[in-house]
C-alpha cells in the first residue's frame, strides 16, 4: 500500500488516502465528503516530494470536484438550504412593484453641461 497526500482543492483542506497505485493527471478518483457522502474528483497533478525520514519519495496529489458534481452539490444546497423559506417565492415584477409602484416613473433629465457661463 501506498500512502497519498491529497490536496483537496474544492474543501481546501488536506488528508491522506492508501492506494495500491498512484493514480496519473486527468484520472478520476471517487473520495469521501466530510458528510460521508462520495463525490468524483479530477486530478490536476501528481508530484513527489523526499520524506524527512530518509530515501523514500512520498507521492502527493492535487484533486478539484468534477464540474458536474460541484453542479449537482451547489443545486442540492439550494434546494436544502434551511435559511431559504420558499414559501415566500414571488415573481421578481410583483417584487419590483412593492418598491416602484403601478404608476410609470417620469424620467428625470438631467443637465451635464460643466461649462462656465461668463
Amino acid at each position: 500500500m501506498i500512502e497519498i497526500e491529497v490536496q483537496n482543492e474544492t474543501h481546501q483542506d488536506v488528508c491522506r488516502i492508501k492506494a495500491m497505485a498512484v493514480p496519473r493527471i486527468g484520472e478520476g478518483i471517487r473520495l469521501k465528503e466530510p458528510n460521508g457522502a462520495w463525490a468524483s474528483y479530477d486530478i490536476l497533478d501528481v508530484w513527489y516530494q523526499q520524506a524527512e525520514y530518509g530515501e523514500v519519495w512520498v507521492p502527493y496529489i492535487h484533486v478539484r470536484m468534477t464540474p458536474d458534481e460541484l453542479k449537482a452539490v451547489e443545486l442540492e444546497m439550494a434546494n436544502n438550504n434551511p435559511m431559504v423559506d420558499k414559501s415566500q417565492q414571488i415573481p421578481i415584477e410583483d417584487f419590483l412593484k412593492k418598491f416602484e409602484g403601478e404608476d410609470e416613473h417620469e424620467t428625470v433629465k438631467l443637465n451635464l453641461d460643466m461649462s462656465e457661463d461668463v
